[in-house]
């Protein structure tokens, strides 16, 4: 029989293990300073029918690529920053706590200027080097994507040790008060976190609609200022390149770049769609180098289909569809102008993974072989026959 003293034992050991983990590591004096967070940019709108046909209007028009010259970009450093917080040999930032959600270990942050950024930390948190990866090789090739930045050290100032665990834990005992109480002048460091800043724009949601599916993209009108079928077959096959296959529609982004008015139904004068977690990516069990190269692009390279029924949650809103020669040549002119040496830098400076047939310093370059393999995929083989009607 266990004992009612061993029980209140174990749970006030537990108890008192979550109560240090929520006390940061390490004091400075003085504390830096932040500013109130700058609030997120949105429209109002009078009724939900007015905010659906926001939303619908704005993915008519949307736009998914625009034309870059891959070669001249160097993937192996962070994005410019022209506001030199992130360049720092150590970032600071003070915890802006919010709900948790998903699984993955993460947290807002609030810049000296008053910018909030997301941060995804931990050792083996494999979401940090696809997004990195990713989202500087979309930028490069032309798709839109958020900014993100590899940072070696970061300082949360009000953080506890393990932020997205404990606010989780006092969301779900209604006890967020607790991490406000922390003292300003404790911070918790932090290792290789990711840092996104997100791509300029204001967010087009209706009601639960946020983000778009993927089976939306027939919407997408060349004639409304939209992007053609080439881009939004060029922007699948980067999808199918990826492995893209947590594919949501949260997991993709709308955005209104303006000039949007302010009349009782705002319009927008550019729209852009674009995937906006690319976490889970490089492979179906993120980031695996043998899953990944494994995973084929085409489901039918005749027909120029690709599909993601095989993939984990079917495919999700990712439904096959064939390709048009037109884009699948955009996207070859753009990799082709892609260089091994680039490749490689790019998975360096993202710290992908060793894998376990590659022998010292040799990681970057079985990703970059996998990479090319992929590649020629797209670029080589026979052109695409005549798109069938929808």
């Amino acid at each position: 029989m266990v004992r009612l003293g061993t029980v209140a034992a174990v749970l006030g050991g537990g108890i008192g293990l979550f109560a240090i983990s929520l006390i940061p590591l390490h004091s400075a004096a003085p504390a830096p300073s932040f500013p109130d967070p700058r609030a997120d940019a949105k429209l109002t709108f009078e009724n939900a029918a007015d905010e659906r046909a926001f939303r619908i209007a704005s993915l008519k028009s949307a736009r998914v690529w625009r034309p870059t010259d891959p070669a001249t970009i160097d993937l192996g450093v962070n994005p410019r920053d022209e506001t030199g917080l992130l360049s720092a040999d150590v970032v600071n930032c003070r915890l802006q706590p919010r709900e948790s959600s998903g699984t993955t270990p993460k947290f807002r942050c609030v810049l000296s200027n008053g910018e909030v950024i997301k941060v995804k930390y931990g050792r083996a948190v494999r979401e940090i080097h696809a997004e990195v990866a990713a989202a500087r090789l979309l930028s490069a090739l032309g798709f839109a994507a958020d900014e993100m930045h590899l940072v070696p050290r970061l300082r949360c100032f009000g953080c506890p040790r393990f932020p997205f665990r404990a606010i989780w834990a006092l969301d779900w005992v209604r006890a967020r008060s607790l991490v406000d109480a922390l003292p300003a002048d404790r911070y918790s460091e932090f290792a290789w976190v990711s840092v996104e800043r997100p791509f300029p724009g204001i967010e087009v949601t209706a009601g639960a609609d946020e983000g778009w599916r993927w089976d939306e993209l027939p919407a997408v009108d060349e004639r409304a200022g939209g992007a053609s079928r080439a881009e939004l077959d060029a922007l699948r096959l980067m999808a199918a390149f990826l492995v893209h296959w947590d594919n949501k529609a949260a997991n993709q982004r709308l955005v209104c770049q303006g000039p949007a008015d302010d009349r009782p139904v705002p319009t927008c004068g550019q729209s852009v769609a674009f995937i906006q977690d690319l976490g889970a990516t490089f492979g179906p069990n993120k980031v695996d180098l043998k899953s990944w190269d494994a995973t084929p692009i085409w489901a039918d390279r005749t027909a120029c289909v690709v599909s993601m029924n095989g993939l984990p949650y079917a495919g999700a809103t990712f439904t096959p569809v064939q390709v048009s020669e037109e884009g699948r040549r955009l996207l070859a002119s753009q990799l082709a102008r892609v260089s091994q040496a680039q490749v490689e830098a790019l998975f360096t400076a993202a710290r992908f993974p060793h894998p376990d047939d590659a022998g010292p310093g040799e990681a970057a370059k079985a990703w970059a072989a996998a990479f090319a393999r992929k590649a020629r995929a797209i670029t080589e083989g026979p052109a695409c026959p005549p798109l069938a009607p929808l």
